[in-house]
């Protein structure tokens, strides 16, 4: 009959099936001895290195294996100080693994290694004249990165959603050093174009230099404008106790341009053409366990920007500086062991941007709309349109040169959906205060007395009555890329001219108060 199998194929596909079954078992069966002889052996060294830990020894030599792109001057540096010919006195072998461990650590976060280099430990050769009997040799093994990455892509920041290009070139002139290219189209950010070259000082992974160059195209529609940035800058970076330091230059020429038909006379005064040159300082420490949804730990960043004054030049001069902290603790709930995913946490901004001669001069000028602060907004102060609170003229916001802004937050697990998933229920409470700068009585105008007298009573004037508030619920997702917010924000205290959100409003950032 049609379609009928043979007997003699139906035993074949049965012989068949119990070979491959008995291939697959006789696999497994090799698989399981070598993992255990493999589990046997680290048992054995672990034993091995735990009975001679205070066994002296010295590192006669130590040899990167691997590295076929990284100069050997570049790994000098790192490996040299672990030899016990550059030691005051021999190793035990316990220090020996923990320094060796502490090299391999500095290597790998150099970020040239697709994994973390493995450690191995030899005799040398006992007819070897040279060699002692205490001598070990050390073997790291490891496996660069790629040289060339390309990417594309799509990327949230502040309130901006974009699509990029991106090329890196790793590792160039095998010393960890980096070349970043990139370029961005987005809601906000119409064009971007950045390149910036990185590089270690010394071998040092915790230190490092960089110069980079930049041109972007901004639409501020809040304020009825674009803004063209062109120009470039050189950084010095490096991490110490109080957290990651960073001070750097930049040269900017900015444009204020393609004014709306309905553009107050404030931004038609700053539109055209400035220079800023500038030198900033910044101090981050992060201690977060999650920065995107803190569960527990602090944050606190501080910031201070001088420009124009004395040799730096340009057409703006100014001092400006801003802090921000942030906290968060657990909410234990009884009956439950480990974390219950409820937290509380906390966070306050606040800025001063300081009128200052021009160069060597004695005249202060006002701030001009590209440097001042703007407030308000879903990765502010929520229930508040973007630059919603603060001076305006006419339907744009023209910013300020002194604010203050706070917010607390619960977050909750949302029911079902358990405490180890990354969305929360929020509810929260913020508000805040933009300042323009205010003028000082008595004090002659553009005067360094008067700016200090109006930057005094700005400041005072902050704590005059209520700043403006908001409250509501929603709902946040901390996706590794972005931290995504929909809520319902109900404003409680506005100000005469403020620009509040009574609804729902979304927001996706890095960086949420």
């Amino acid at each position: 009959m049609a379609g009928q199998i043979d007997p003699e194929d139906r035993i074949f596909e049965q012989l068949k099936r119990r070979d491959d079954q008995a291939q697959e078992k006789k696999t497994r069966s090799v698989n399981d001895r070598e993992r255990a002889l493999y589990e046997k052996q680290q048992r054995r060294l672990s034993q091995l290195i735990e009975a001679n830990t205070t066994l002296p020894c010295t590192i006669s030599s130590v040899r990167v294996l691997g590295a076929r792109n990284t100069r050997p001057g570049f790994l000098k540096r790192i490996i040299d100080p672990l030899l016990s010919a550059n030691q005051d006195r021999p190793y035990t072998l316990s220090e020996a693994l923990r320094e060796t461990q502490y090299a391999v650590d500095k290597l790998y976060r150099h970020d040239i290694f697709t994994e973390r280099p493995s450690i191995s430990i030899d005799r040398p050769d006992p007819t070897d004249p040279s060699s002692t009997p205490t001598d070990i040799d050390v073997y790291i093994s490891a496996r660069e990165r790629s040289r060339l990455t390309f990417k594309t892509g799509t990327e949230a920041g502040n309130t901006e959603g974009s699509a990029f290009t991106n090329l890196t070139l790793r590792n160039i002139f095998g010393g960890a050093e980096s070349l970043d290219l990139n370029a961005s189209v987005g809601t906000r950010t119409r064009s971007a174009y950045q390149a910036r070259f990185d590089s270690p000082i010394l071998s040092n992974p915790d230190v490092r230099a960089e110069v980079g160059g930049l041109a972007s195209s901004t639409q501020k529609g809040w304020a009825s404008h674009e803004e063209i940035l062109k120009g470039g800058w050189t950084k010095l970076r490096w991490l110490g106790m109080g957290g990651k330091s960073e001070l750097s230059y930049s040269g900017l020429w900015r444009q204020v341009t393609g004014m709306a038909e309905n553009a107050s006379p404030t931004v038609r005064g700053d539109a055209g053409d400035s220079v800023k040159s500038s030198i900033t300082y910044s101090l981050t420490n992060d201690q977060r366990d999650y920065p995107l949804l803190p569960q527990s730990g602090y944050l606190t960043k501080s910031s201070f920007e001088l420009a124009g004054w004395g040799p730096l030049q340009g057409d703006v001069a100014f001092a400006k500086s801003e802090v921000e902290a942030q906290g968060a603790v657990q909410i234990p709930l009884p009956g439950i062991k480990g974390r219950s995913g409820i937290s509380l946490t906390t966070g306050f901004r606040a800025g001063l941007l300081y009128p200052l001669p021009l160069g060597f001069g004695s005249k202060t000028e006002g701030s001009r709309i590209n440097d001042r602060f703007q407030l308000g907004g879903p990765t502010d102060v929520r229930g508040f349109r973007l630059g919603g609170l603060g001076p305006r003229d006419g339907n744009d916001a023209v910013g300020g040169d002194v604010y203050a802004a706070g917010s607390v937050n619960l977050l909750m697990p949302i029911p079902r959906v358990g405490a180890d998933k990354p969305f929360r229920i929020q509810a929260f409470v913020n508000g805040g205060r933009l300042l323009a700068l205010r003028k000082a009585k008595g004090e002659r105008e553009h005067s360094s007395a008067a700016a200090r007298g109006g930057v005094r009573s700005t400041i005072a004037e902050l704590g005059n009555g209520l700043p403006s508030m908001a409250a509501g619920v929603g709902v946040v997702y901390a996706h590794p890329a972005a931290r995504f917010e929909l809520n319902f924000s109900l404003p409680l205290v506005i100000r005469k001219g403020e620009d509040a959100r009574k609804g729902l409003q979304f927001g996706l950032g890095v960086s949420m108060l």
